[in-house]
């Protein structure tokens, strides 16, 4: 690293950085349960096999690669109550940030699959 008269920091990369794709995972996992209305990401009984069997895949969240860029598809429920596709954007910005601030990954989508409406528990009668 080297330093300009500034003080700040120039990168100079020599060699490769890699991310293992339970990272990535985990960041999107993450940054879709902080979001408001978000009931949970939905699992499947499936879902289990496909993270054995898949480096892709981690409980109601997929990532494919392009050449140089990534989709991510995400599966939630939502609370009832809440405006589906304000929860579904914010959820795509969530992501969004999230990753770019930890990761330098480029995205090229962010599909928000929205599968069920749940009750909160305090409302059930």
């Amino acid at each position: 690293m080297m330093y300009d008269n500034k003080n700040s920091i120039k990168k100079q990369a020599k060699g490769n950085v890699t991310y293992g794709s339970d990272i990535v995972l985990s960041v999107i996992n993450l940054a879709t349960k902080e979001i408001a209305g978000v009931s949970s990401i939905v699992t499947k009984f499936g879902s289990a096999l496909k993270r054995w069997f898949s480096n892709n895949y981690y409980d109601g969240v997929k990532i494919t690669y392009n050449k140089d860029a990534m989709n991510i598809d995400v599966y939630i429920n939502v609370y009832f109550g809440y405006n589906v596709t304000e929860v579904a954007f914010r959820v795509q910005e969530n992501i969004k940030n999230s990753l770019s601030g930890m990761i330098d990954v480029k995205i090229n989508r962010i599909n928000v699959h929205v599968l069920g409406v749940d009750i909160p528990k305090d409302e059930l009668v």
